[in-house]
């Protein structure tokens, strides 16, 4: 199965204003798009998983912590499976690629945090390709200090 990946872009800066981008995203397969925000900073939103949809997501505003991990077993996931952690924040482009089989949720590290997601289905194949669990199934939100 493929697992997840972070395509980094980058920020240029002059005194015209600011470029940013991900110039190894590649829309093959996007047919629709949509953006989340939550109302608070350290609200979670999560665990939203599709057999088959594939997506991207990239911050657009502010900052959030997303979290995936592979269904092992769709009625019965395993809690000791690895979770995969990104740091997604409009300063730092970057497009997390979600393959299908994950499990994907955030928390809002900003108050202004939002993310831009980019599906391989549409709205109509997606729903019937929709399977949810508990936001804290996988308690990944606590943000240790260093």
């Amino acid at each position: 199965m493929p697992v997840p990946q972070l395509l980094d872009g980058d920020l240029v800066v002059d005194d015209r204003g600011e470029l940013g981008f991900v110039n190894e995203f590649r829309f093959q397969g996007v047919k629709r798009f949509y953006w989340l925000t939550t109302h608070k900073t350290g609200f979670v939103r999560a665990w939203h998983a599709h057999r088959h949809e594939g997506k991207y997501f990239l911050a657009v505003q502010g900052a959030a912590l997303v979290g995936l991990v592979e269904i092992d077993d769709w009625n019965n996931p395993s809690k000791d499976t690895r979770v995969f952690r990104y740091v997604l924040s409009a300063r730092k482009p970057s497009v997390l690629c979600i393959p299908p089989g994950y499990a994907n949720g955030f928390m809002s590290l900003t108050k202004d945090a939002k993310l831009l997601v980019f599906s391989t289905l549409s709205l109509e194949e997606s729903k019937n390709d929709d399977v949810r669990y508990p936001a804290r199934y996988w308690d990944i939100w606590a943000v240790p200090e260093r």
